[in-house]
């Protein structure tokens, strides 16, 4: 997963993750050891932030 430059931090994808790899510090953050590349975190996120 790779988090665009406009992501806001809203945390939507930090909801929604399944492995809890995000964590949001003004913007979101992948833990890369813990993300399965399932891309459920790019569906919700309202401003096309991450790419799967």
């Amino acid at each position: 997963m790779e988090v665009l430059e406009k992501c806001v931090g809203c945390g939507n994808c930090v909801v929604f993750c399944p492995k809890k790899a995000i964590k949001t510090y003004g913007v979101a953050i992948v833990d890369k050891n813990k993300c399965t590349n399932c891309g459920i975190c790019a569906r919700y996120c309202p401003i096309d932030a991450i790419n799967p």
